[in-house]
């Protein structure tokens, strides 16, 4: 397998071991993931960001395999768009959401998927499969086709109708599963008779690698903000935008970090319960219950990982009832032109609360991150609407 220069091999986020690019999984002596390492000596700080690739692999330098390599759709460079009416409600100097709904599936998990695949592709190992909440299953579908690959995604019975469709559209061939996404996710060794390559979030190590591409961009269109919000799900958003930042640092492109603050539903909040008790790893979740099937999420593979990364900048958990998410994705829609899904709407209604808390002021620069296009559930947010009497 083909790997850029500064890519150095694998590491166990639990017993610190060391792998080369041909593993894969997660770490065969304590189960913990594995992550990419790189070498920053090897990366040219003043050319970061300038490679002649589309998409976000113009950041090849710090990525595990080079841009000729990738089963790219042009994922990344979303836009950092400005809403200064909701800044005003707010009372912050400025709100930007970075719209990750226009990656190519409507997602963030186009950008690590596009890193996963080529490391299938090389691996030239089928089926792939994964459980996914919805848009996981999508973006394997796409990607995994790209390059040829016989995919499987099992997803629950809850998943929006556009990601099932769009599993099977894409190529893909699609397991729907009674209950919720730990059903799911229990469904693929159970049901697939055959040994497959598995792109679920924190087995594969690039998934969550390919996240942190959002904080390149974001450092470039805003520089360092003094406050992120974003949703947290599996953790792998959590974890790339941490490490993006922290890769800048490391270049000595940025001087600092910015504040991260995690936004869950009330019903389903395992990662911020924990940052919260500041406990040493995330619990499973029990009685998941929210409409926004993306963050029903009971038992996080990534949480623990997500909070060692919190652990290293200024961070905070909030929580906020479905109610707030969806009234806030509504909003953006109707005063920004965004069309923002639940959880984005969840990072959104986060964002208010901080702001009647005081943990914003009128002199903070935020950036909120929507993870996915509103268009996925157009059902669930007209059904707010109805609820209204709208």
């Amino acid at each position: 397998m083909k790997t850029t220069e500064a890519f150095d091999g694998l590491a166990c986020t639990g017993c610190g071991e060391s792998y080369d690019a041909d593993e894969h999984g997660r770490c065969p002596d304590c189960d913990a993931p594995l992550t990419p390492m790189y070498d920053y000596a090897a990366v040219d700080a003043d050319a970061f960001g300038n490679a002649d690739a589309p998409g976000h692999w113009r950041f090849e330098s710090l990525l595990p395999f080079p841009a000729a390599d990738a089963p790219t759709a042009s994922e990344g460079d979303t836009p950092l768009v400005e809403t200064e009416r909701l800044a005003d409600e707010l009372g912050v100097g400025s709100l930007r959401v970075k719209d990750e709904g226009r990656n190519p599936t409507g997602t963030f998990i186009d950008r690590g998927m596009s890193v996963a695949a080529a490391a299938a592709a090389a691996a030239d190992v089928e089926p792939v499969a994964l459980a996914a909440a919805g848009n996981a299953g999508q973006s394997a579908a796409a990607y995994t086709g790209r390059v040829d690959l016989r995919s499987y995604a099992f997803v629950p019975s809850r998943t929006a109708f556009s990601n099932k469709a769009m599993v099977n559209v894409h190529g893909g061939e699609m397991r729907v599963v009674g209950g919720r996404y730990a059903d799911a996710a229990a469904a693929v060794d159970d049901q697939l008779e055959a040994d497959y390559y598995s792109l679920q979030e924190f087995t594969t190590p690039y998934r969550h690698d390919g996240a942190k591409t959002v904080s390149y961009e974001l450092f470039e269109d805003a520089g360092v903000p003094d406050a992120v919000v974003l949703p947290a799900s599996t953790g792998e958003l959590v974890v790339g935008v941490v490490r993006g930042f922290r890769d800048l640092v490391a270049l000595g492109v940025a001087d600092e970090l910015p504040a991260v603050y995690v936004a869950q539903t009330e019903g389903c909040a395992p990662i911020a319960a924990a940052l919260r008790r500041d406990a040493d790893a995330v619990e499973r979740w029990s009685n998941p219950d929210t409409i926004i099937g993306e963050l029903e999420i009971d038992a996080p593979a990534g949480g623990d990982v997500a909070l060692d990364a919190l652990r290293d900048v200024d961070a905070a958990a909030v929580t906020v009832s479905d109610s707030d998410a969806l009234e806030s994705a509504v909003t953006a829609a109707q005063t920004s032109v965004l069309e923002v899904g639940g959880a984005g709407g969840v990072a959104l209604a986060a964002a208010w609360t901080l702001a009647d808390e005081g943990d914003l002021d009128g002199d903070d620069d935020v950036v909120v991150v929507n993870p996915d296009d509103g268009v996925k559930t157009p059902d669930v947010l007209r059904s707010h609407l109805m609820g209204k009497g709208i």
